[in-house]
């Protein structure tokens, strides 16, 4: 790629992954607006991080329409595709922020297209409404409407959940350790009476194909899923940053992942539990 596509590249694929949810949407968007940038008149472009961010953004918006279908009749439950990081320095934490934690990509995945872009563009990218309305083909004051819809959406739906790192870690550190121990009132304990369970098999692997709602439904879930899955089969599970938070990897004994847990915390307790199971949505990870 040309230095000057490259430097912009970590900040168009942040784009892209918000937009689209998924790791390889955003990557075969990335790899077509660089092909789009080959065959532009450079010498036009005023700046070129404004237009690759325009050119990007309506590629995804098209992968939103086409995809919309596809999500409309997914089997279960739809959760974004995780990403993982040991500990991400600076320059990756300006990027990776709570826009993209898998609870809040997933309250996105109620917007409309237009809805989720101008949400993202605006609110996360500081894009002006009058440029995303030329990726949407409508006009500024339609973009500004969207945006203060989809804002409603996500107050509504958004997870509950706080900004203390600290206490986040202790929550999933907790919640590991009693799951391990088979310490029911432990697990009870760390859970909010209102916590939210989402699993997303993809109709692939056994999953709940709806939330599960409640402290005493969720804790009971959890034992279950333990007695049959977890215990003999040689899982084990390491913690991890999922999508710049602590959060929970299920490995197989070759090393391969088999789940991934991600956390919502609030006032030290775990109030959503979202957990990848669909092997086409951990493939891109690495064992």
């Amino acid at each position: 790629m040309s230095d000057e596509f490259q430097e912009h590249r970590q900040h168009l694929w942040a784009v892209a992954y918000r937009i689209t949810g998924t790791v390889g949407d955003a990557d075969d968007a990335v790899q077509e607006a660089w092909l789009r940038w080959q065959g532009a008149d450079r010498g036009a472009v005023v700046d070129s991080r404004a237009f690759l961010t325009t050119v990007v953004s309506r590629i995804c918006y098209d992968t939103l329409t086409s995809a919309r279908a596809r999500r409309e009749s997914y089997v279960g439950q739809w959760l974004p595709e995780p990403l993982l990081a040991r500990d991400p320095g600076p320059e990756a934490r300006i990027t990776m922020d709570e826009s993209v934690s898998v609870a809040m990509l997933a309250v996105l995945e109620r917007l409309s297209p237009a809805e989720r872009i101008a949400l993202v563009l605006h609110d996360v990218f500081a894009v002006p409404f009058d440029e995303i309305a030329g990726i949407v083909g409508s006009n500024a004051a339609a973009v500004r409407q969207a945006a203060s819809r989809a804002r409603r959406q996500v107050q509504a739906h958004g997870p509950r959940r706080s900004v203390d790192l600290s206490a986040h870690r202790k929550a999933v550190a907790a919640f590991l350790a009693a799951v391990e121990n088979g310490d029911l009132p432990g697990l009870v304990a760390v859970l909010d009476p209102e916590v939210v369970w989402r699993a997303d098999g993809g109709g692939v692997v056994n999953a709940a194909r709806v939330p599960v709602l409640g402290r005493d439904k969720v804790s009971r879930l959890l034992t279950g899923l333990v007695e049959k899955f977890y215990a003999g089969t040689g899982l084990y599970a390491r913690s991890e940053l999922v999508n710049t938070e602590p959060g929970l990897v299920i490995l197989e004994p070759s090393g391969a992942v088999n789940a991934v847990l991600a956390f919502s915390v609030a006032e030290g307790l775990i109030t959503e539990v979202d957990v990848l199971l669909n092997p086409d949505k951990l493939s891109h990870l690495s064992a």
